[in-house]
């Protein structure tokens, strides 16, 4: 299954995996750095899983999303 970006502004980037059970986020903190999680919900078909790591660069951020987006991908 796909991930698409479903928001991108200032402060919040999130993708939603195309089942619908499963976001990625990077959230810019208020002193700069970059909160990453991960939220997979009860309902899908993989284990729910929820997990949050903090950065001080963005890039570091977004290629954290990415490891998560393909982990969690399903086929």
């Amino acid at each position: 299954m796909s991930w698409t970006l479903g928001r991108e502004d200032d402060v919040i980037t999130e993708w939603e995996r195309s089942d619908g059970y499963a976001t990625v986020r990077v959230r810019e903190r208020g002193d700069g750095g970059f909160v990453v999680r991960l939220d997979v919900m009860e309902q899908a078909a993989d284990a729910s899983t929820y997990e949050r790591e903090r950065f001080e660069a963005r890039d570091a951020a977004l290629d954290r999303a990415a490891e998560w987006r393909a982990s969690f991908d399903l086929d």
